[in-house]
């Protein structure tokens, strides 16, 4: 029987966590460590990454998840991963109309392929080793979708059925596949995409917390699905909205 003081632990698991920098990503790092993992961060600002890994206590490594190098760079530098954490930077807003090409396919190389071949190279190992966790942070636009947001909308889509599609070919090898669906958070990115301050307060208005989440408490629902006492959970989108979708 596992002891009390054993729950929710990561001890020896290893794991790589992208867009680890800042905000959510360095959340997760930080609440990973905490639980016991070993952490390798990775993200394309030297300064930012070194000073985020050298605060937590994880290991680092300068890479662009976007491209298929940048992913090799990643997974060849966090070694063995158990538990992927694939955060990436969100697609800038436009209306669905102004859409251009380009930015459909800067979308799909940051948006779905770095998560798809981030799993691609760390999938063989766990399933070898039977343990793994796989986790992409998403967004609430997935099921409610932003006017403003239509590449996010629709490639993060995608990110999520393609884990749901791929949890049911791996659950009987111990490895798990899940999103999580941050809501309004109090990252970078909300305060650039919501900097006026009188919209920021109507929008905190209509959640019904009636505020902006945390970083924390989105990485305490990407720890949870990392740790053993998750294993019986697959090919799930767990929201951390405030109630928003609701």
């Amino acid at each position: 029987m596992t002891s009390h003081s054993a729950l929710f632990r990561l001890d020896g698991k290893r794991a790589l966590v992208t867009g680890g920098s800042k905000g959510i990503g360095l959340a997760a790092a930080r609440q990973l460590r905490e639980l016991g993992a070993e952490v390798t961060l990775a993200a394309r600002g030297e300064e930012t990454l070194r000073r985020a890994a050298e605060d937590i206590g994880a290991a680092w490594v300068v890479a662009d998840v976007s491209t298929p190098e940048g992913v090799k760079v990643a997974a060849d530098a966090a070694g063995q991963v158990d538990i992927l954490v694939s955060n990436a930077g969100g697609p800038p807003p436009s209306l669905p109309s102004e859409v251009t090409e380009a930015a459909w396919e800067q979308g799909f190389q940051t948006t779905f392929l770095s998560t798809a071949r981030l799993v691609d190279a760390v999938l063989p190992g766990m399933r070898e080793r039977r343990w793994g966790r796989i986790i992409a942070i998403t967004s609430l636009t997935v099921g409610r979708p932003s006017l403003t947001l239509p590449v996010s909308n629709a490639l993060r889509a995608a990110v999520t059925n393609h884990l749901r599609t791929l949890a049911l070919e791996v659950a009987a090898d111990g490895v798990t596949c899940n999103t999580v669906a941050p809501g309004y958070t109090a990252t970078e990115r909300l305060q650039k995409l919501h900097a006026d301050p009188a919209e920021a307060d109507k929008l905190r208005a209509k959640i019904p917390a009636r505020r902006f989440g945390e970083p924390d408490e989105v990485a305490s629902a990407i720890a949870f699905l990392a740790t053993n006492e998750a294993a019986y959970i697959t090919g799930q989108e767990l929201l951390v909205d405030g109630g928003w979708s609701i």
